[in-house]
């Protein structure tokens, strides 16, 4: 009972001890950026019937796809614990040269060229 008396009043002090550094760290200089309610690089006062950036959506969609892959590859360390663990690492392999492959492919077309 010790012990997790420790851990808890450890855990308790450390959370209030950065809870309270993150007030005091930042420096709070806010500029018109900053106070602007989107953050994606387009101007919020402007037109909205501006012609969206092909290439923001493309680099966009491959951040997500490479985002979902490593959501897809998390439980892998646990797949050794099944009764086939070598088909759950073949399938982790093909999943991975899949994507392999489809990068190779959108930087040999140029898709993560930002500029031209």
């Amino acid at each position: 009972m010790n012990l997790v008396t420790t851990v808890i009043t450890i855990a308790l002090l450390l959370s209030i001890v950065l809870a309270t550094v993150s007030f005091w760290l930042p420096q709070m200089t806010p500029d018109h950026e900053k106070l602007s309610p989107y953050e994606c690089g387009f101007d919020p006062l402007g037109s909205a019937r501006l012609p969206f950036s092909m290439r923001f959506f493309l680099v966009a969609i491959l951040f997500l796809l490479f985002d979902l892959e490593i959501a897809l590859l998390l439980p892998l360390p646990w797949g050794d614990q099944l009764a086939s663990p070598l088909l759950t690492f073949l399938w982790a392999t093909a999943v991975l040269t899949l994507l392999t492959l489809g990068l190779v492919y959108e930087w040999t077309q140029g898709g993560l060229e930002w500029a031209e």
